[in-house]
């Protein structure tokens, strides 16, 4: 059985979208946005993939009020086509 720390029932997940200089996609989860913008752009903590395309740039990002649903949505947006995925960083743009 899996037990929930009180940690995890509180903490917010964030669900993010990355604009490589290549103009590619890359879409993660983290707890902390800023943190892990600073570890795509400037340390070896940042996934392989945007580490050869730097800079990068934050997108789009929304929260998620679990681990379990911020993957999820996550596996759901890497699903998406690149248009549809523009079209979602256009429509929370707009907002």
């Amino acid at each position: 059985m899996y037990a929930v720390s009180e940690t995890d029932s509180i903490r917010r997940y964030y669900v993010y979208i990355l604009q490589c200089q290549d103009e590619t996609f890359y879409t993660g989860i983290t707890t902390d946005v800023e943190r892990r913008l600073e570890e795509h752009n400037y340390s070896s903590k940042g996934a392989k993939y945007t580490r050869a395309r730097r800079p990068v740039s934050l997108v789009y990002c929304e929260t998620c009020h679990s681990k379990s649903s911020a993957c999820q949505r996550e596996y759901a947006i890497k699903r998406l086509s690149r248009k549809a995925k523009q079209n979602l960083i256009a429509e929370k743009s707009k907002k």
